[in-house]
C-alpha cells in the first residue's frame, strides 16, 4: 500500500471508531469525527496532511 491508500484507510478507521465511540460511550467523541473531516477538507485545498507526513517518516512508499 502507498501513502494515499494508507491515509484513506486510517481516516476511515478514525471516522468509524469515533462514530462508534460517540454513539456507545460519549457524544463528545463526535468532535473527533468532525476534526478528521475538517482535516481532510483542508488537505484538499492545501495539499498537505499531517498524517501523510507521519506515514512518510515511518517509511511508507509514495
Amino acid at each position: 500500500m502507498n501513502v494515499n491508500e494508507w491515509l484513506r484507510a486510517i481516516a476511515g478507521l478514525f471516522v468509524m471508531a469515533s462514530v462508534a465511540l460517540g454513539y456507545y460511550v460519549h457524544p463528545g467523541f463526535f468532535l473527533f469525527t468532525g476534526f478528521v473531516g475538517l482535516n481532510l477538507f483542508q488537505s484538499a485545498f492545501s495539499r498537505w496532511c499531517p498524517m501523510m507526513s507521519i506515514l512518510r517518516m515511518l517509511g511508507v512508499r509514495e
